[in-house]
Formats: structure tokens, C-alpha cells, sequence
């Protein structure tokens, strides 16, 4: 607190972005060497050099955005990247909402996406340090954007009568750390609880920021879950209520990929397609389509079939271009052992290698470490079950 106190003066702001760009320990400690020369306090010194570090951290999630905001690494790490809090926004917008409580704010990613889109936002946040940020970071929006101190559970929007107009926007705080997208996550990870924040979607347009592992069936069936994925890596599951939730749609796998941004959607849980032999390409699903339990139609859309009916990778004859797939040519196919890969290395000259693997307990790098690999060429091997056993796919990224 008192390092924030140091840096929310005028003496502190101007100090930062006379700083310029912090990137690596370096950059650091040379910055701490010439400001503590120059006179200044240990404690804006520290709050200075610490934010610009933050701040150029930051541009990987909101652009040249970040470069006059104030974070916390805990914040940072936890807000939504401005891209996608921006396709929020947009829906809201679709939506004829007007107004949105952001309970749960945070430094306030997805406020700043909200009022960036012309909607009235009130964010809130339990601890003050966070909300004070978050009050900085809004300032540029005026009384548009309104930020104050508060549990989403006192907040007076998630009480009081509903109106089309108005929209909650919920970001349970996650009560343990280290969660990942592979981890099943159970309602007793958030607070809010899910059950508080599920009764408020009932009764308000809500949209609700969970972690993308969260078991399945905890999800109340009239919402549309929706999973969203960012350069291959799902990144969060949002069921949508009311207004906000799309009719005709219960199931959605949002990707977006390079700048582009595409969706796959459904009334339900896709039934799987048929198992089918290895054939001269091997598909694997994006993680949100994975999540989603579409990859049924996706198989449908690429004309493919499942390798095995419990892993999740498709296979057909026909080179696929989709941004729901990343698809690789299969070279050869044989025994999941160290020796008969090792042979294949050697015969296609491969010194380069990726290695994946589904429906093996298989530990990559200590894999890796069993392979000769002194070739020129590179390569992907792929090591999965399919109902004829353990195998070993070498093959080539399309």
C-alpha cells in the first residue's frame, strides 16, 4: 500500500512514463540504480520500476493500452486480454444492453472493453488496492465508467429488479492458485460462489468469466456456454444468460487465431463420427472445440472420422484448411517403441522433433530423451491409442 500511495501522485505518474520500456532484469536494475541516484525514495522507486516492467507485460494482453494503465502481476495475469473482452462488449452491444455491473472487476480489462463500446459501467471490487487501480485505469472514460469498493454479493445490480437494459458481468475470484485448463474445476474454486453467481443469471442478462476446466456438469441448462480459445490456448468458459445467451444455442467454441476470429456452435453436445481407420492426414481439434464437445462437427465439416472413440483427434484423406483443426500429414505409422521410432528418425533424417501426445501416459521430455535425433530434417511424432492399440505417428504440420 505504501508503494501505491507513492506511485498515485504526480510526482510518481510523471516519474513512469518519463521511465520508458522495462523489459527484461536487466532493464531493471539499471532503472533502480539510476533513480535511487537521482534522489528518489526506495518506495517509488520500487512502484515505479515495477509498473513499467508490468506495463510492458501488459502490451501482450491490451496493445499499446498498456502503456497508461497501473497493474498488479496477480491482476495482470488474471484479466481478460482486451481482444476477447472486446467481443463481450460487442455482444452486449448486439444485445440492446446499455449498462453493465462489473462485479469482480479486477485492474478492470473488461470494463475498459465495455466502455470502450459506449456502455455505462460501474466496477466493483473487494480489495481496495485493486479497485483503486482499476479507478485509474477507467479515469479516461469520465462518469461513463464509475468504479467503487465492494463484494459482488453486496452489490446492489445483483439485487435489484431486472432490467433488459442493464447486464452483470461476473469474474469469480479463483480460491487457490495454479489451476490449468487441463484441471477439472469444481464450484468450491470460486467465490462468489457458482451457485450465487448461476442465481444471478437467472434473473439478470449475465455473462460469467469461469476457468475453461470447469466440470460440465455444474452448468445450469438453459445458459450458452461458450469456450474461447486464443492462439491455441483456451483461455476461459463463458455461460451467457437471458438476452445475452443467443437462441438456438447451448454450446459455442470461439477461436481466434492471428487476429481472426471464428465460431462453431450447437444446440447441444455434437454426437461423435464414426471411427475410422488412420488415413493420410491426422487432425487435432482446437482445445475449445474440444471443451465444447463439438468435435463431432467438426469431423462432419472436414469430411473425417475419429481415430479412436475416446481421443480426441480426427483423420481423413482430403488436405483441410480450418481454423478449427491443426492438421499434420501422416509420413509413417508404427509401434509406440523406443527402437522402431528411433528407426524412423534416422530413415527420414529428422534432428528436429515435436512431440504430442493423447490417451498416453507419456511424459514428452523424458521421451525425448530416449531419441536419436541427429538428422537435418524436422518433423512431428504423435504418440496415441486407437482401438488396434499404441502407436506412433510420424508426420509433417500442414
Amino acid at each position: 500500500m505504501t508503494q501505491l500511495s507513492a506511485l498515485l501522485t504526480r510526482e510518481g505518474l510523471v516519474l513512469l512514463d518519463e521511465l520508458g520500456t522495462i523489459e527484461s532484469t536487466a532493464d531493471v536494475a539499471a532503472a533502480v540504480s539510476r533513480l535511487r541516484a537521482a534522489g528518489h525514495s526506495p518506495d517509488l522507486v520500487s512502484a515505479v520500476v515495477g509498473q513499467a516492467h508490468l506495463r510492458a507485460k501488459g502490451r501482450a494482453k491490451f496493445g499499446e493500452f498498456a502503456d497508461r494503465m497501473l497493474f498488479t502481476r496477480a491482476g495482470l495475469e488474471q484479466a481478460t486480454r482486451l481482444p476477447v473482452a472486446t467481443l463481450h462488449a460487442v455482444r452486449m452491444r448486439q444485445s440492446d444492453i446499455t449498462a453493465v455491473s462489473d462485479l469482480g472487476c479486477g485492474i478492470g480489462g473488461d470494463s475498459l472493453a465495455f466502455a470502450g463500446a459506449g456502455l455505462t459501467v460501474t466496477a466493483v471490487d473487494a480489495d481496495p488496492v485493486t479497485a483503486a487501480l482499476a479507478a485509474y485505469n477507467l479515469a479516461p472514460f469520465g462518469e461513463a465508467a464509475s468504479v467503487r469498493q465492494g463484494t459482488a454479493e453486496q452489490d446492489p445490480s445483483a439485487t435489484a429488479p431486472a432490467d433488459p437494459s442493464h447486464a452483470i458481468w461476473l469474474d469469480p475470484a479463483r480460491r487457490t492458485a495454479g489451476h490449468s485448463e487441463t484441471r477439472r474445476v469444481t464450484a468450491s474454486d470460486y467465490s462468489p460462489s457458482l451457485d450465487w453467481s448461476f442465481d444471478v443469471a437467472r434473473r439478470h442478462p449475465t455473462g460469467i468469466k469461469l476457468g475453461p476446466g470447469l466440470d460440465r456438469d455444474l452448468l445450469p441448462d438453459d445458459v450458452e456456454a461458450q469456450w474461447i480459445s486464443v492462439d491455441g490456448s483456451v483461455v476461459e468458459l463463458v455461460p451467457w444468460s437471458g438476452s445475452l445467451a443467443r437462441d438456438g444455442i447451448r454450446r459455442a467454441a470461439l477461436v481466434m487465431r492471428g487476429g481472426s476470429t471464428h465460431e462453431l456452435t450447437a444446440r447441444a453436445d455434437a454426437e461423435d463420427a464414426p471411427v475410422r481407420e488412420l488415413g493420410a492426414f491426422l487432425h487435432e481439434p482446437d482445445g475449445a472445440v474440444i471443451r465444447a464437445r463439438l468435435i463431432g462437427d467438426a469431423a462432419r465439416m472436414l469430411d473425417a472420422g475419429m481415430l479412436d472413440p475416446q481421443i480426441a483427434y480426427l483423420t481423413g484423406d482430403a488436405a483441410v484448411t480450418s481454423p478449427f483443426v491443426q492438421s499434420f500429414r501422416v509420413r509413417e505409422t508404427m509401434p509406440a517403441h523406443v527402437k522402431t521410432i528411433n528407426a524412423a528418425l534416422r530413415a527420414h533424417d529428422v534432428g528436429r522433433l515435436e512431440i504430442k501426445k493423447r490417451g498416453m501416459d507419456v511424459d514428452p521430455a523424458a521421451f525425448r530423451k530416449k531419441l536419436a535425433l541427429r538428422g537435418s530434417g524436422e518433423a512431428t511424432l504423435i504418440l496415441t491409442r486407437t482401438p488396434a492399440g499404441r502407436v506412433a505417428i510420424l508426420a509433417d504440420r500442414v
